[in-house]
């Protein structure tokens, strides 16, 4: 399985989490686990994924999540879950 880590960052508003799961559904992306907070009005989510059934590359998943970050004024990253446990270990 190729697990993959996003997570979501930015101002909270309506429509976060329809626009990123519309996606990630519209790519085949299943969804596995989920944690969303919200501090303050800021919008906080991680979001464990399986990205193997999608027929997009990561690279082109990630490019295109950015982009919807974009289009919503959030902050979208995607990472292979190695390379996140990598930058996160203690």
């Amino acid at each position: 399985m190729k697990k993959t880590i996003i997570t979501v960052v930015g101002t909270d508003k309506v429509g976060i989490i329809a626009k990123v799961c519309n996606y990630l559904a519209e790519n085949n992306v299943n969804i596995l686990d989920i944690s969303q907070t919200i501090v303050q009005g800021y919008f906080n989510m991680m979001m464990v994924v399986n990205a193997e059934e999608s027929p997009k590359d990561l690279s082109v998943l990630s490019k295109e999540l950015s982009e919807v970050g974009d289009e919503i004024g959030v902050l979208i990253r995607l990472q292979h879950e190695d390379i996140f446990k990598m930058m996160h270990r203690i």
